[in-house]
């Protein structure tokens, strides 16, 4: 056992990780910091649902850790048979060997999990911006649940081992150095024609995404569902006929290329490359597939958390507003404690109106829009403050709150005339271009974009029946370090006002008047454990998945063992011998690694839009920190071969 140890540490450290990371984050259900704080029933609730989650990530990871590990440890156990152990003997040894060493793994699991908990407490507390002292805590339940989920999966170790050793021959026992997938039968035109099959797939399912949300062009909802189902079968087919087929294919073409001419870095790279990934296309497909999910789904939650602020800006335009005669005291008590603000007074009407000469193009979202759809208008005058390079002629009008978002769902045009509903009859008037800049709350006008109009136009409005009068107040800080007083204030004197319901006979809703801080936190909270979940269960993900490429380049490695041995007879060097390997290792992590940035990218490229406003940074943050861990695994896993190359003579 003590020899396995050393020599099969990975399988250790397998199991001490997946006991840390599991102990660790069923501990959160129960520190007190985080149910004092954020101990709601829906974060329960999801903190659970998660632990299900990393349940299946671990137990996907030991399971495979496991299977290689015997692998590895086959010949080895050929030989006690040989000697005359009968089969039962060995499964028994094999069964106490792995009781000693999962004990001990769990024992050191929960020791570094205890210390590490402490910190995923903190960093969720500070995602959700909550002031705590964080206490090093003990939890008695998670124990209980990580013994009881780790005993089981050991008893399934045990039967997976002695199952194993059940039926296999003795012969294949000794024979047996590593697992492939699928036999690999000799490279024909057939291979070569789904070689091809396997890239267009793929790039049809990239070129669906970026159409995904292509409204104009959407009939109904089937087709976006069609359209869903169309890329994940051309990704993942299309993943598993690359790494089945593609490589080879370009591979073949690059060996043909040299006419015979190869060197000993072309011998160790390409011919083992293309055995390796023609035989190994499942397991690398279901990692490069899980991978890019996994990373698509952190890309995306980063986006959230990442675009909070600038969401909060444009859903709640002003630090603070106010409402008619509702919540003047604000003013008031900003005034006594010498809180500095800008004002901006602001007459709203909401006004009937008929949007659709705007659009570009009918689509199932827009084709039932109401031709008395209530829009806010304003004065060209009353916006000079906020926006005052706007410049207005008779006739003329802007569109305020046009964001990507709504691009997406209403697509319109410029220089195209809106129809306004008026006792008098239909007024026109063109718009001449349309901005993101937001002029009112999102939760005033329902997500809706603002009309700006001449003063003259305004006026004339003002004065019609069919029209909704009603004034808002905007303030703006002038300092930041104000803003803990300020919103002090702010919570003092929170009021409720009557929102109309835009197009529904005048009918209000009663909200509480929000300020922007209040919108932030707000999201903070309800997105903060999805977004600690995300990225903890991601990088979990992720490290498992690398480890597992580690494990099978380990596996790799001793299965050539033999050809480095005469290679080296033969009068090469340990660094020619490595400069092919090397090679073949950055084949091996870099072409995965490459297709599932390149999956993830079209994946958050089609939908990030509904997540946020930022996309390029958190996009090459979570790609990069991919990139680094795979990395890590890719240059440990050049060590190992190097470590075999040098004991090989």
């Amino acid at each position: 056992m003590r020899k396995n140890i050393k020599s099969y540490y990975l399988y250790v450290f397998a199991l001490v990780f997946s006991v840390s990371l599991y102990y660790s984050f069923v501990t959160l259900q129960y520190n007190p910091a985080i149910v004092n704080e954020i101990g709601t029933g829906r974060s329960a609730a999801a903190l659970e649902t998660a632990s299900y989650l990393l349940l299946f990530i671990v137990t996907f990871f030991v399971l495979y850790a496991n299977k290689l590990f015997m692998n590895r440890r086959s010949k080895e156990i050929g030989l006690y048979q040989l000697v005359g152990m009968s089969k039962s003997l060995v499964a028994r040894l094999i069964a106490i060997e792995n009781i000693i060493l999962w004990f001990s793994a769990i024992v050191i699991g929960v020791l570094v999990g205890l210390l590490s908990s402490r910190i995923f407490v903190m960093i969720l507390l500070k995602i959700v911006e909550k002031d705590a002292f964080v206490e090093l805590t003990f939890s008695i339940e998670a124990l209980m649940t990580t013994v009881v989920v780790f005993s089981v999966l050991l008893l399934i170790v045990i039967l997976q081992t002695a199952i194993r050793i059940k039926r296999v021959t003795l012969l294949a026992l000794i024979t047996t150095t590593a697992v492939a997938d699928e036999r690999v039968k000799k490279f024909n035109a057939f291979q070569m024609f789904l070689g091809f099959i396997g890239l267009i797939s793929i790039g049809y399912g990239y070129y669906l995404s970026t159409t995904l949300l292509d409204l104009d062009n959407l009939p109904s909802a089937n087709v976006l569902l069609f359209k869903m189902v169309s890329i994940l079968a051309l990704t993942i087919g299309g993943t598993y006929f690359v790494f089945r087929f593609s490589v080879a294919l370009i591979l073949n073409f690059v060996r043909k290329s040299k006419k015979g001419l190869l060197s000993i870095q072309d011998v160790l790279s390409l011919s083992t490359i293309m055995h390796r990934m023609k035989a190994n296309a499942m397991s690398l497909t279901t990692i490069t597939v899980l991978s890019a999910t996994t990373l698509a789904i952190l890309t995306l939650t980063y986006i959230s958390y990442y675009s909070t602020d600038s969401v909060a800006k444009e859903a709640v335009p002003y630090d603070y507003i106010m409402y008619e005669d509702t919540g003047f005291e604000l003013v008031e008590e900003f005034d006594k404690e010498g809180i500095q603000y800008t004002r901006y007074d602001i007459d709203l009407l909401e006004v009937p109106a008929d949007v659709r000469p705007l659009l570009v193009k009918e689509s199932a979202l827009n084709k039932n829009l109401s031709t008395e759809l209530g829009i806010q208008v304003v004065s060209l005058n009353a916006i000079q403050n906020k926006l005052p390079n706007i410049q207005l002629q008779e006739g003329e009008g802007y569109i305020l709150g046009y964001d990507s978002l709504s691009a997406e769902n209403i697509r319109i045009e410029s220089q195209k005339p809106i129809q306004f509903n008026t006792s008098t009859g239909k007024e026109e008037i063109f718009i001449k271009e349309a901005m993101e800049d937001r002029l009112v709350p999102d939760y005033h006008n329902y997500g809706l974009f603002t009309v700006v109009v001449s003063d003259s136009f305004f006026q004339k409005l003002l004065n019609d029946p069919l029209t909704v009068n009603q004034k808002i107040v905007g303030m703006d800080l002038k300092e930041e370090n104000q803003l803990i007083k300020a919103q002090e204030v702010f919570e003092a004197n929170k009021v409720s006002v009557e929102i109309p319901i835009p197009g529904n006979d005048r009918a209000t809703n009663t909200i509480s008047v929000e300020s922007q801080e209040d919108y932030r936190i707000k999201m903070l909270d309800s997105l903060g454990m999805t977004i600690f979940i995300s990225g903890f269960l991601g990088l979990a993900f992720l490290i498992a998945t690398g480890s597992i490429l580690y494990f099978k380049q380990m596996s790799e490695a001793d299965e050539e063992k033999g050809t480095y041995k005469v290679l080296r007879k033969m009068g090469f060097t340990t660094n020619e011998i490595m400069s092919g390997i090397r090679r073949k290792q950055l084949f091996n992590f870099g072409f995965p690694l490459i297709i599932g940035l390149a999956h993830s990218y079209f994946a958050v490229k089609s939908g990030w839009i509904l997540f946020g406003t930022e996309l390029v940074a958190p996009l090459l943050i979570t790609m990069g920190i991919y990139i680094v861990l795979y990395s890590i695994f890719a240059i440990l896993s050049a060590g190992y071969y190097r470590k075999v190359v040098k004991a090989a003579l």
